[in-house]
């Protein structure tokens, strides 16, 4: 019979706290009737660390290749646990109350966060840049990216259940695992809940593993990579509305002096479409591989638009476009304003008239396995 609990800990040279760590589980497990194991993702440790945690008892997971991500997904695919609660092994962690988790879990959870902050932070448990500046930041964005609405993003301890786990098909290798678990949990819609929990100081004397600055930029690069819509749509739709609003204005005006604004709107506006071309396909490439849910409205875009519909509003714009040039070439008077009123205007139609055209048809090799 598979036990109810597995505490995952990934572990890379931590002899000097992998055992209180461990001990900890232990004395959590079975003050509280739970039958659970211990199971410790290792990463290539040189210090001891296995053979210490295999005396006491934990199940240990070799794990070849390098990463928190990799030590944790060895550690949780070797458990056999229904619930799975994951901490860090430097003994930072209040592994020996973990009933909040717990509670959670067994009533209708699907992935439980820790809170350092709703808790309590023992003096020197984070280093002063985690904790005022890019923990606050990285949550934020988190947050307004996915709809989470967690205060702590990025804390270690947080619990799941074995059906999540198995749904949100994890695969990210370093620090970023961490983030992954969150946004996979929201991509899904999974029930996510937040507990106060404390973190102590680490036990360790050596320094963490964790680097601030390469560490942050991995998990905002991961943020940005599963959002498309923050990545590419929304800052491509407010250079389009300031290219559109900008150039409209101009072309209507009278003062001649606001002309030479008009290629740099008509440039915004083409960088926007640009913006957008790369969100559609983004979105597709990333539901066809599986990196997002795949939702009705996806279904519905290769319904809407199709390769001919693409071709012929491109055909459609580039002969707007040529006509301008015509009529912008045709009366010679007041070149320079008719060159900035109408030819610009005139090439950017052009311009999006051909990338219409190829966009369409990225599209619909995107969409051949739709197709079949």
């Amino acid at each position: 019979m598979n036990p109810e609990l597995s505490i995952v800990m990934p572990c890379l040279n931590e002899a000097e706290t992998i055992a209180a760590c461990i001990k900890k589980a232990q004395t959590f497990m079975k003050a509280n009737g739970i039958e659970g194991e211990v199971v410790i993702g290792d990463n290539g440790s040189t210090d001891g660390s296995q053979a210490i945690a295999k005396k006491l008892g934990a199940i240990v997971v070799n794990v070849a290749k390098k990463g928190y991500g990799n030590a944790s997904r060895g550690a949780i695919e070797a458990s056999k646990g229904k619930y799975i609660i994951t901490a860090d092994t430097d003994d930072s962690h209040d592994i020996l109350n973990l009933n909040l988790f717990i509670d959670n879990l067994r009533a209708s959870s699907d992935l439980v966060m820790g809170n350092r902050f709703r808790g309590e932070n023992k003096k020197d448990s984070m280093p002063f840049l985690h904790r005022y500046v890019g923990n606050p930041i990285l949550t934020f964005i988190g947050n307004l990216f996915f709809k989470t609405n967690l205060g702590d993003f990025h804390c270690g301890l947080r619990g799941f259940t074995r059906t999540a786990y198995n749904k949100m098909n994890l695969s990210t290798t370093g620090m970023e695992f961490a983030s992954e678990i969150i946004v996979k949990a929201s991509l899904l819609n999974l029930n996510i809940t937040e507990v106060p929990t404390t973190v102590f100081p680490a036990g360790r004397n050596r320094k963490a593993h964790l680097r601030t600055f390469p560490d942050g930029w991995r998990h905002l690069r991961f943020l940005l990579l599963y959002s498309p819509k923050w990545l590419f749509l929304i800052p491509g739709l407010l250079c389009m509305l300031t290219g559109i609003f900008g150039a409209l204005y101009i072309l209507f005006a009278t003062d001649t002096l606001n002309l030479k604004w008009i290629p740099l709107f008509a440039g915004l506006f083409l960088i926007s479409f640009q913006f957008v071309i790369f969100y559609a396909l983004t979105k597709i490439y990333a539901t066809n591989h599986g990196l997002i849910p795949r939702k009705k409205s996806y279904d519905n875009l290769f319904v809407y638009f199709t390769l001919e519909r693409g071709v012929i509003l491109g055909i459609l714009l580039t002969v707007i476009g040529v006509v301008l040039y015509y009529l912008g070439f045709k009366d010679r008077m007041g070149s320079m304003e008719r060159t900035l009123k109408v030819i610009v205007p005139a090439t950017v139609i052009v311009v999006l008239g051909i990338q219409t055209i190829l966009f369409s048809f990225f599209f619909s090799i995107l969409g051949l396995k739709e197709e079949k």
